[in-house]
């Protein structure tokens, strides 16, 4: 519940998207001015993600956790050659009636706040992608060694859905969820993940 709470009073303080939700400088008791009410997560079954087509039209992509999860947001670095977008698998999606307190707060009433919770992947070390090596990007999950490996997203924040290719010939792997959450990261039926994947252009 702390790293809820510290995304959405990162989001109710306009804080700019980082990838993370570990805001450090955020007090225990600035913490404590969230009140989600009545104490209710929302889960939903879909999201619906509006986005600009190439001809300037208006379309949405449907996210479901099921068959449709991976989503794509703009990436916060700002290093130079580093690659344009993020990747995530949507474990769950939700929202909350959340009301903050405080010396802080912009406004007191209850609001509503919809949220994802996500597994990240990120890029794949040493992989050379683009149209001079004729290769697609490739990814990997985030290991759960990781304190990052799992976060929450702003709906607000995605640019669309996208389609990842599993890499077959790198095959499946155990070793990137040995924690509790593995049971709700991995689809129904399944023991392990795959190594890698493609990102579809």
């Amino acid at each position: 519940m702390p790293k809820l709470h510290n995304h959405l009073l990162g989001r109710l303080l306009n804080r700019e998207f980082d990838g993370c939700d570990e805001h450090v400088d955020f007090t225990d008791e600035e913490q404590n001015n969230i009140y989600i009410k009545n104490n209710i997560i929302f889960c939903h079954q879909t999201a619906h993600i509006n986005y600009t087509t190439y001809n300037m039209r208006q379309s949405f992509d449907t996210i479901n956790p099921q068959t449709c999860p991976f989503i794509m947001v703009a990436t916060p670095e700002k290093e130079p050659g580093a690659h344009p977008f993020w990747y995530a698998q949507v474990l769950g999606i939700f929202h909350v009636d959340v009301r903050h307190t405080g010396s802080r707060s912009k406004d007191f009433r209850t609001k509503q706040m919809e949220f994802l919770w996500v597994h990240w992947l990120g890029t794949e070390p040493g992989h050379i992608s683009g149209h001079m090596s004729a290769c697609l990007p490739m990814v990997g999950y985030v290991p759960d060694s990781d304190d990052d490996d799992f976060g929450f997203v702003d709906p607000a924040l995605i640019l669309c859905s996208c389609h990842l290719i599993p890499t077959f010939c790198r095959g499946w792997t155990t070793s990137l969820l040995s924690t509790v959450e593995a049971t709700d990261a991995r689809s129904a039926g399944e023991k392990d993940d795959w190594t890698n994947y493609y990102v579809n252009m």
